[in-house]
């Protein structure tokens, strides 16, 4: 072939390719998508606390408290520790007692409570458990990670290795009042093989508005994260044949699953589609790293805080068969993985008609946060009892402690310009909950904290419980300014 018409092919070929590149729209990126800063000082409003219980160190340092909820039929409140213990805390906070050690070796849990993200992660009792010959009698659910791995199970990732498994777990008690757990060994519900160390469970809730006769009643609603590393590699949360990255919800009672051990309810989004590549447990998709569930009482509109990667926390009304965005979006910005982090496009924000947007989030660099942030819902505040707090939703970030609302009633389409902050009334004084935190840890002559790891609690009149993971004290908002 002549070597002269090579050449020339070559240089049309590459003058093509330069005017392809030069007609394709350019992609920018940011790290920093939300260029107003949420206000420091304009309409902060400021809250009384007390300190409402003490739950014990574990092994010397500050237990890891990650899950607070009442109990109606005993009237006291339970409480759980990422190490593997779970408390009960009598309505008024002064008695503390260790209802359930997951460690010990006759239930053969093995929990895995390495580093910050693994461990004893959610539980949540039956509405039934006070109602004796109701078929929810006695029966609580906890969710948390084990390093058994030698039970089959019954949802693997596309990849990745095999680092320990998340596992649901049913416990029955046969006398609810009792002090400690009375029952005998857990029923396995469900196990999800994990391919990373990180991103693994979630918030285990049951509808708190949900009442007997109700099509939701005694379904257990629980996010399930992308499975881990960074930027949903094994491309789990778009993926409808996979239980990862999701909101599930089962009827634990139930037996129509795979495994025969749960219920998967006939109104799930995907339970009837007639298609073999979606699974019937998926209540929404396109999931991160949900970290709590949660209602408003007003409307029965569901919520949920996600995890963002490198630069958007958010939080998301969710409904049924709602696609959350992940990975392809983060926020209301479209993702863009690098090479060493990632992120996002701000050019044609919230452009995906079949997305569900957040409805608030804000920028992991926004000059009130620290070096790493992350969402933390939260609850709707319908009640007199905090007048300034009243027809709010609350929420948070995790690592800085920071404490968040917007208006309930007129909820934000996205952005962080609606967001201000709660600050604690200490003494007089306007503090965030690290500075709580910090002060506590000098008078229990211990190192002060860097990070808050801000959890919330809710109780049965619309009470706001703030918990840590770094002085063992759960604290009540209160009446005041």
């Amino acid at each position: 072939m002549n070597k002269t018409w090579i050449g020339a092919a070559l240089l049309l070929l590459g003058a093509g390719f330069l005017f392809s590149q030069a007609n394709q729209p350019t992609q920018t990126t940011t790290s920093d998508p939300f260029p107003t800063p949420i206000p420091a000082t304009d309409r902060v409003i400021t809250v009384k606390f007390a300190e409402f219980a003490t739950i014990p160190d574990f092994n010397g340092a500050a237990p890891r408290i990650m899950t607070m909820a009442y109990e109606p039929g005993t009237k006291g409140f339970f409480a759980s520790d990422m190490n593997g213990r779970l408390f009960a805390v009598s309505a008024d906070g002064k008695t503390v007692t260790e209802y359930l050690d997951l460690r010990a070796p006759e239930w053969n849990v093995a929990v895995q409570a390495q580093n910050s993200e693994r461990g004893f992660q959610s539980f949540a009792f039956h509405p039934q458990f006070s109602q004796r010959g109701s078929r929810g009698f006695g029966k609580f659910y906890t969710y948390g990670d084990s390093t058994n791995t030698t039970v089959p199970a019954d949802f693997k990732p596309s990849g990745g290795n095999h680092t320990h498994d998340t596992v649901l777990l049913e416990w029955t008690a046969k006398d609810p009042a009792a002090s400690k757990y009375d029952g005998v060994a857990p029923r396995e519900v469900l196990r999800f093989e994990q391919p990373f160390a990180n991103h693994n469970a979630g918030h285990l809730s049951f509808n708190p508005l949900a009442r007997a006769g109700d099509a939701e009643f005694g379904l257990l609603y629980f996010g399930l994260a992308d499975g881990g590393s960074g930027g949903d590699p094994l491309g789990h949360a778009q993926n409808l044949n996979s239980a990862f990255g999701k909101i599930l919800r089962i009827d634990p009672l139930g037996n129509n699953s795979a495994n025969k051990k749960y219920g998967i309810p006939p109104a799930n989004p995907f339970a009837n589609d007639g298609r073999d590549d979606t699974l019937g447990e998926i209540y929404a998709s396109g999931v991160r790293n949900a970290q709590r569930l949660f209602w408003d009482s007003k409307n029965g509109n569901m919520f949920m805080s996600d995890i963002g990667q490198d630069t958007v926390e958010k939080i998301s009304q969710v409904t049924p068969g709602a696609n959350l965005g992940w990975n392809a979006w983060e926020g209301s910005f479209r993702f863009v993985r690098g090479g060493r982090g990632s992120q996002v496009n701000p050019a044609d924000p919230r452009s995906d008609s079949k997305v569900t947007y957040p409805i608030v989030e804000y920028g992991q660099q926004d000059p009130l946060l620290m070096n790493s942030s992350a969402a933390i819902g939260g609850m709707v505040y319908r009640n007199s009892r905090i007048p300034q707090l009243n027809n709010l939703l609350i929420f948070g970030d995790n690592p800085s402690g920071e404490i968040f609302y917007v208006s309930a009633d007129n909820l934000p389409k996205g952005g962080q310009d609606a967001i201000r902050r709660v600050l604690l009334n200490d003494g007089g004084t306007s503090k965030t909950f690290l500075q709580v935190i910090k002060e506590k840890n000098t008078a229990q002559g211990k190192t002060p904290a860097t990070r808050a790891d801000l959890r919330f609690g809710e109780g049965p009149d619309g009470q706001i419980f703030l918990l840590n993971k770094r002085d063992g004290i759960i604290r009540v908002l209160v009446p005041g300014t």
